[in-house]
Formats: structure tokens, sequence, C-alpha cells
């Protein structure tokens, strides 16, 4: 790989931490409880038992809404290193 294919992916993976983050802060809240934790939203509310079951499609929403911002993230990204690099 030359140093500039390096460049836009260590940029791409920035920008996919940071839409990561700002998808996870921009989660959206629950009636009463507000915002779900980390742990629940990266596992899909997978490990929500009894009554708590019913946050599982909040959950599944927040996890979406964060990977897509994180994709978001990491498209934007690698464009500006592409943009760097180019000659």
């Amino acid at each position: 790989m030359t140093k500039s294919s390096w460049l836009t992916l260590k940029l791409g993976l920035v920008g996919f931490i940071a839409g990561g983050f700002i998808g996870f802060l921009y989660r959206p809240s629950a009636f009463i409880i507000g915002q779900l934790p980390f742990d629940v939203v990266i596992t899909r509310g997978a490990n929500l038992k009894g009554i708590d079951q019913v946050l599982i499609p909040l959950a599944q929403t927040s996890f979406n809404n964060m990977m897509a911002i994180a994709g978001i993230g990491a498209a934007i990204g690698i464009i500006i290193g592409l943009l760097f690099t180019r000659k």
C-alpha cells in the first residue's frame, strides 16, 4: 500500500469512529427512561430481560442509527483522504 492509501484508510477509520460517537450521542430516547446505555445499544437489546424487553425495538433503532451515522462518517473521511492525496 502506498502512503496516500494509508492516509485515506486512516481518515476513513477516524470518520467511522467519530460518526459512531456522534450517532451514539444522538440516539433516540425512551419515554421516562431517557437514552439507553451503551451496553444495551451495542448488543441491540439482547441482554434485556423481563419487562425491559419492551425496549428492544428502541435499542435496535439506536444501534441502526449509530451504525448509519458511523458509515456516513467513514465515507466523509475516505473522501477527504482521497482529496488530500490527489495529485
